[in-house]
């Protein structure tokens, strides 16, 4: 019976962890001369992690000449994390500084006649960046023990998303009250000019009238 319960906790365990555990995988085609570029949104102090190599068009035969990529990663205010030139694979992994949408651009260069390139680029961040092949062999846990521990920096990493959007829901209301009492202010200004302006021309339309003696 005790057997049947452990049994049902991985795979719960198991099920839980892979549907939270989403990365970033894709293929996609990019023609020579041209810039594909794809965001991720990456939170302060997240492992990341990612790696990318051209499809080879024919199995079994060296890569054409013309099958390169240039490509660069950067943060949302502009820094450098990676760059490699005229390559047809690589990979990174750094630990994200600032928060936000990370950029990872491709690019192919130009030919006469156009190619195209076929990439495979595969993104992690937080818990699915993290090794646990490298964790199991140093710690030299069980099948269970391993996956708990996932568990349990899954449970972490939910519980730090939860604080992030929580601060990001702040900052965002922080802003819709500061921009609603701009607009008030704004609002009394406009009708303040629009009030006077009708004031001065009453103003000027009764000493003019006055000034013709028609009033």
């Amino acid at each position: 019976m005790i057997w049947w319960k452990i049994v049902g906790i991985v795979i719960v365990i198991t099920i839980t962890i892979g549907l939270i555990e989403v990365s970033e995988s894709l293929r996609f085609d990019l023609q020579s001369g041209h810039t594909k570029c794809i965001s991720e949104d990456v939170k302060s102090n997240s492992m990341t992690v990612g790696k990318y190599h051209i499809v080879n068009p024919n199995e079994g035969t060296p890569l054409p000449d013309t099958h390169k990529l240039t490509v660069r990663v950067t943060s949302p205010y502009g820094s450098n994390y990676h760059t490699a030139d005229k390559v047809d694979s690589g990979q990174y992994a750094f630990t994200a500084v600032e928060a936000g949408d990370y950029m990872a651009c491709f690019w192919s260069e130009d030919h006469k006649p156009p190619t195209t390139v076929t990439v495979d680029f595969d993104w992690k961040t937080g818990v699915a960046a993290k090794d646990w092949g490298s964790v199991a062999k140093k710690g030299s846990i069980d099948v269970m023990e391993l996956e708990l521990k996932k568990l349990l920096d899954t449970i972490n990493s939910i519980h730090e998303e939860m604080f992030y959007l929580r601060d990001r829901e702040e900052e965002m209301q922080a802003l819709n009250r500061s921009t609603n009492s701009r607009m008030y202010w704004l609002s009394l200004l406009s009708l303040f000019i629009c009030l006077s302006v009708a004031g001065l021309q009453v103003w000027h339309l009764k000493t003019f009238f006055e000034r013709k003696k028609l009033l």
